[in-house]
C-alpha cells in the first residue's frame, strides 16, 4: 500500500479528526449522491459511511490489506459495495405476522468486510488476465448482448462470443482459486 495510503489508515485508526473531517468533505458528498440515486436518502448515506469508516479502521486492526488505488477512490467503493448490500437485504426481507430476528450488527460488518475482501481479491485476479479477456468480460458483467460484443471487439459470431467469454471466466477463476487468500475468505 503506498505509504500516504497507509498512513491515513492509521491516522483514521488512530481517530485523527483532522483526516476524519478531510473525508467526510471529500467524499462523503460522492457517497451522499451515490445513494440518493440508488434508492435512498442522506440517513441512509450518514450510515452507510460510518459503517465503511468502521469496517476500514477494523479491518486495518486486524489484518493488514493493500489499497491499489487513492484512499479516497477506496473508500467510496467500499461505500457502494455496502450500500448495494444493504439494497439486496431489502429485496430478501419479508414482511408478515410473525417475529424474523434480524442479524446482529457486528455479523453483518464481519459479512461486509468479506465481501469487501471478495472484491478486492476479484478485481486484482481480473487484473492479471490478458486485455482482451478483461475487456470481454468487462461487456459481459455490464450485460452487454453478444450481438453487440461481436460488432465491438470484431468477432466472427455470438458462439464465438460465447465460448471466449467461458474460457476468460474459466481462467479468471482458476487465478482467482490458486491465490492463498481464497481459502480464507471463500463462503464461512
Amino acid at each position: 500500500m503506498p505509504k500516504e495510503e497507509t498512513n491515513i489508515l492509521k491516522q483514521l485508526a488512530d481517530g485523527n479528526e483532522i483526516v476524519i473531517q478531510g473525508l467526510y468533505t471529500a467524499v462523503f458528498p460522492k457517497v451522499v449522491s451515490f445513494i440518493l440515486k440508488n434508492k435512498g436518502d442522506r440517513a441512509d448515506a450518514e450510515d452507510i459511511f460510518q459503517k465503511a469508516l468502521l469496517q476500514l479502521i477494523a479491518r486495518y486492526k486486524v489484518k493488514s490489506f493493500i489499497i491499489e488505488s487513492s484512499f479516497e477512490a477506496y473508500l467510496f467503493t467500499v461505500c457502494k459495495n455496502l450500500w448495494r448490500r444493504e439494497l439486496n437485504k431489502e429485496k430478501k426481507r419479508v414482511t408478515n405476522d410473525s417475529i424474523a430476528e434480524l442479524s446482529r450488527e457486528e455479523d453483518d460488518m464481519t459479512m461486509a468486510a468479506l465481501e469487501q475482501e471478495k472484491w478486492e481479491l476479484f478485481q486484482e485476479k481480473l487484473n492479471e488476465i490478458s486485455d482482451n479477456c478483461k475487456q470481454l468480460l468487462q461487456l459481459f458483467f455490464q450485460k452487454t448482448p453478444y450481438k453487440k460484443i461481436v460488432q465491438k471487439l470484431g468477432y466472427s459470431s455470438d458462439n464465438v462470443v460465447r465460448q471466449r467469454i467461458f474460457n476468460c471466466k474459466s481462467q479468471l477463476a482458476k487465478l482467482i482459486k490458486k491465490d492463498p487468500r481464497y481459502n480464507d475468505i471463500k463462503e464461512l
